[in-house]
């Protein structure tokens, strides 16, 4: 450890967070970060990091011997298929005293790396050694400011092929996501989320074959309806596959359009599955934040239900032909790959609890 750095203030507060994990020298980059820093930061990656604040690289073992037994292992986690309001839904909950919101830390994305290596030749980490790095990440996560706090964890959304693994006992998980329809417009409607799905496509082709248990489809005869649906299909099995593996109880589905149908009614049934005092007054007030009229991942433009509604109307005219190829390929694709079928019978399952959920 270094020796500016307590073992006992490490393990006791977030103050010094968990920037990144190097699996190549096994060391961690600690930063200093505020309150007011996790409750501004979108995205706990590169883009959170400012010049001027303090900042240590120490070894993995020497941090892991920071972290008693008795440690808390408690974070609750926000899983999702991207481009469905987790980081609305993580701001609005991170309002909350009770909790405290982390947003896509980068060292989960280290770890989905090397978990997805688990048990190759190649592998840098031993799989006996995986249970352990998982209980320290569980503990360095699971750290807030005050007692009463829980931390909320809102991860990458490739992230979810190892929510099994991350999410600690007793513990629950929030499942974002969207019908393939709203997805597919949601995807087409701008030229960023159409950029990411250019960049992203290839990985998640791949993590739909392993899950099917080898190659279906090529990527190079797939338009780009038929290539969003195929994220949709990859993000969605991973979820699904995580609801079957995690204990009853301890996932719970929400569809975002139904969030946005009844909102102070769903953040009330999400604080009470989280485990976090919301009377029906709260709920109200937290419904009507300024964050509900705001783009989430940068609050200095606006973004309402009203403006989402506008945009997705208009691809869903614009971009009719490949929305129709994605459904179709859709529909083709679960009538042979189990992995898609179980999607499709998840999500609309999910859609449907998650309406009840709102209006219960």
């Amino acid at each position: 450890m270094a020796a500016s750095l307590d073992a006992g203030t490490l393990a006791a507060t977030p103050r010094w967070f968990p920037h990144l994990l190097d699996p190549l020298t096994d060391r961690v980059l600690l930063v200093e970060k505020t309150e007011a820093d996790y409750r501004d930061s979108a995205f706990l990656d590169e883009r959170s990091l400012k010049a001027d604040r303090p900042r240590h690289a120490v070894e993995w073992r020497h941090l892991a011997a920071a972290f008693p037994p008795a440690a808390r292992r408690d974070l609750r986690y926000i899983f999702h298929i991207g481009h469905v309001g987790s980081t609305l839904i993580s701001r609005l909950l991170g309002e909350l005293p009770g909790l405290l919101a982390l947003r896509e830390p980068l060292i989960l994305r280290v770890f989905a790396d090397m978990l997805g290596q688990r048990g190759e030749p190649e592998a840098l980490w031993d799989p006996q050694s995986i249970p352990g790095r998982l209980d320290v990440l569980t503990a360095l996560l699971s750290r807030t400011f005050r007692p009463e706090q829980r931390a909320l964890v809102k991860a990458t959304s490739f992230v979810s092929e190892i929510a099994a693994d991350l999410v600690p006992a007793g513990s629950r998980a929030l499942l974002l996501h969207a019908r393939p329809q709203r997805y597919l417009e949601t995807i087409l409607a701008g030229p960023n989320s159409r950029q990411e799905l250019a960049m992203t496509a290839r990985d998640r082709l791949k993590r739909l074959h392993r899950s099917a248990g080898g190659p279906r489809w090529r990527l190079w005869e797939m338009g780009e309806g038929e290539r969003a649906a195929m994220a949709w299909a990859a993000e969605t099995a991973s979820l699904a596959r995580a609801a079957e593996s995690l204990p009853a109880g301890s996932a719970l589905w929400l569809d975002f359009d139904a969030f946005l149908a009844a909102p102070a009614a769903s953040l009330a049934a999400l604080a009470g599955f989280l485990g976090v005092p919301l009377d029906p007054a709260g709920a109200e007030r937290l419904a009507a934040d300024p964050l509900m009229r705001r783009y989430s991942k940068a609050t200095e433009y606006e973004y309402s239900a009203e403006l989402r509604e506008t945009v997705l109307a208009a691809a869903r005219r614009e971009q009719a032909p490949a929305i129709a190829a994605g459904l179709r390929w859709l529909d083709s694709a679960a009538r042979d790959c189990a992995p898609v079928a179980r999607a499709l019978e998840a999500a609309a399952a999910g859609s449907t609890d998650a309406a009840a959920t709102a209006i219960r």
